[in-house]
């Protein structure tokens, strides 16, 4: 008798930048992390162009452009396009990605959201959206993808809004309960925990590897299959992370939060994160300020502390 072929999905890390609620994100295809995975966020997935097999839970269907789909937390999916060999299909996916205790106080916000709840129920199973609510939805996720600021928090209630406003316009697809709670293979979380614990030290590939009781190559690659990027740049984006944290909470010095989070030099610290974050340090700084002093009604920059604070857990 032949033994049956279980496809089993990998456990994908995502990174959210620390001054955003939920992801937004956009990725042609082929790419690297389009594959069947799973993770403890909820994932609103529009596919923009071509045709192909989509994979959900244990449903199996075909998809076509404009393709949206919510799954919840643990639900395995993919989509697998019909192209030939070497073909690539610009920005092919646009999606969002939100924690469940994001989502929770997102429900629970206003009796008005009340229907949003059923909505992340449904998404259990994996939900696709059809009619005008899937042209809707297409359109505003678009329109998340290009504002900034308070405007993207708007735009994302009113898009939640109107996915559960029409229930007659989604269905669920699959019949499988929800994975248990996703957990990172042992090795890696090991590796991820002494990163976070020890970002202002001195941290190679050999250390961390060492820690998750691998080589430092099979080490590498767990890594890059589990979380989507190399070590090196996943070290060097949660310092930058850990620095925005600091940046937007304190007046430390910049040299100092350089350091406090692991980078042993300021021109390269400059470099990475305004390759990460699209600004330097101090304009990082003077809008994250701005914008908590017109949330508070200020007119003026929060005024400073008087001791200093380390940055180096962010």
């Amino acid at each position: 008798m032949k033994s049956q072929l279980r496809l089993v999905p990998d456990y994908e890390v995502i990174v959210c930048p620390p001054e955003e609620s939920f992801r937004w994100f956009s990725h042609d295809y082929p790419w690297h992390l389009a594959k069947f995975n799973y993770h403890p966020e909820y994932e609103l997935h529009l596919v923009r162009a071509s045709s192909g097999t989509m994979m959900v839970g244990d449903y199996l269907g075909p998809f076509e452009p404009g393709n949206l789909v919510l799954t919840g937390p643990n639900v395995p999916h993919n989509w697998v396009s019909n192209i030939a060999p070497g073909e690539v299909i610009r920005t092919r996916d646009m999606l969002i990605q939100f924690t469940p205790d994001w989502a929770e106080k997102i429900a629970a916000l206003c009796p008005e959201l009340g229907a949003i709840r059923a909505l992340f129920d449904d998404a259990a199973w994996g939900v696709e959206f059809s009619g005008a609510t899937a042209l809707a939805g297409a359109r505003m996720l678009t329109e998340i993808g290009a504002a900034r600021g308070a405007e993207r928090l708007f735009l994302f209630l009113r898009l939640m809004e109107r996915l559960a406003r029409t229930p007659a316009d989604r269905r669920k697809l699959s019949r499988q309960a929800p994975l248990e709670p996703a957990a990172l293979p042992g090795q890696v979380d090991r590796a991820m925990r002494f990163l976070n614990e020890n970002l202002s030290e001195e941290i190679d590939l050999s250390i961390v590897a060492a820690k998750a009781g691998l080589t430092p190559q099979t080490f590498s690659r767990a890594f890059k299959r589990q979380t989507g990027h190399t070590f090196a740049s996943y070290l060097v984006m949660t310092r930058v992370y850990a620095a925005c944290t600091a940046l937007t909470q304190s007046h430390a010095p910049v040299t100092d939060i350089c350091f406090d989070v692991g980078f042993n030099s300021i021109a390269n610290f400059n470099r990475q994160f305004l390759k990460i974050t699209g600004r330097t340090p101090s304009d990082y700084r003077r809008m994250a300020h701005r914008v908590a002093a017109e949330g508070k009604g200020e007119t003026s920059l929060i005024s400073p502390p008087q001791k200093r604070i380390s940055g180096g857990k962010g």
